[in-house]
């Protein structure tokens, strides 16, 4: 039995996306089409691959069987694509890069400025989300991380690390009584299905009863919305070449050492192809250019900050 594989694709978009419309967005393509790819496929096969329902596709004993072998075909195919987009010798074609929204924004987009004028046949096209993008499978070249790697296929090019401390607006600072503490302040943080993530749970820790004044799920409305002066958030004390300047202050608060971390992440067959390799060269340079900033002034003369995505 002869199994193309644009149809292990199909079959493995399915199982990983819980549903077809999920493995349509996934595709680029109409989940009809995608309904009819996979009754094809299981005509083909003569069993059941999934069973359709309104929570979602769910597999069937038989589908579980395929999807270790259908994990190992595709990764191989991303291995045949990058051998033979690494032979051309000059940096050209498109790159794909993963980020943080918040990255994407303050660092990522800049940067591609900046890499446009030092390599014009190359265009970066940016997944930013905090969703997982798998380099293995080729799903992007580099990826940005909050997170360390563990896997034996990734290889780690940069790191920066930085302390996080909390800001606001001048204006709502101004508005906090004399000797406030963690509790007098209105926090902004993440909305579900993210509001596990830091610093809602430290706060939460911190905190009895704990809950923002403001939520979302974006990173960029957040910050939006300290600069509107509705309540507080953390940011790192960072400042790179890039920086959009901000009225942001910080908070005279001490929450020990809060740090974050970035890391840039690929694939050694990904940098074998001359374009990522440029890239990421580039990319690495311009993150070893990010300084720290010195903790907080005394209460009240506290020095703006640089919004920063790293």
């Amino acid at each position: 039995m002869n199994i193309p594989w644009e149809d292990v694709r199909l079959f493995l978009a399915i199982a990983e996306e819980g549903s077809l419309s999920g493995a349509a967005r996934r595709l680029r393509t109409t989940q009809p089409t995608v309904t009819r790819r996979l009754a094809e496929l299981e005509d083909l096969v003569g069993e059941p691959l999934f069973q359709r329902g309104i929570q979602g596709a769910r597999l069937t004993t038989f589908g579980e069987r395929l999807v270790d072998p259908a994990k190992r075909m595709a990764e191989w195919a991303s291995e045949i694509e990058r051998a033979a987009d690494g032979a051309g010798a000059a940096p050209r074609g498109t790159v794909r890069l993963t980020a943080p929204p918040g990255m994407a924004f303050d660092f990522v987009a800049p940067f591609a400025g900046q890499l446009r004028a030092r390599l014009p046949e190359v265009r970066l096209e940016v997944v930013a989300t905090i969703q997982y993008v798998d380099l293995v499978r080729r799903e992007a070249d580099l990826a940005i991380r909050m997170e360390r790697p563990v896997q034996r296929d990734l290889v780690t090019l940069a790191e920066h690390e930085a302390d996080v401390a909390a800001f606001a607006s001048p204006r709502y600072v101004a508005r906090l009584p004399r000797g406030y503490g963690a509790a007098d302040v209105d926090w902004i943080g993440w909305a579900p299905p993210l509001d596990h993530m830091s610093p809602n749970r430290e706060l939460a820790a911190l905190i009895p009863g704990f809950r923002p004044v403001f939520a979302s799920d974006d990173y960029l409305v957040q910050l939006r919305a300290a600069a509107a002066g509705l309540g507080a958030m953390f940011l790192p004390r960072t400042r790179h070449p890039f920086d959009l300047f901000s009225d942001l202050v910080e908070l005279d608060l001490d929450f020990g050492k809060l740090r974050g971390a970035i890391h840039v992440v690929s694939t050694r067959s990904a940098l074998a192809i001359p374009r990522v390799r440029a890239v990421a060269d580039l990319l690495t340079a311009e993150l070893a250019k990010v300084e720290r900033l010195p903790p907080r002034r005394p209460a009240g003369k506290a020095a703006p900050a640089k919004r920063a995505g790293v």
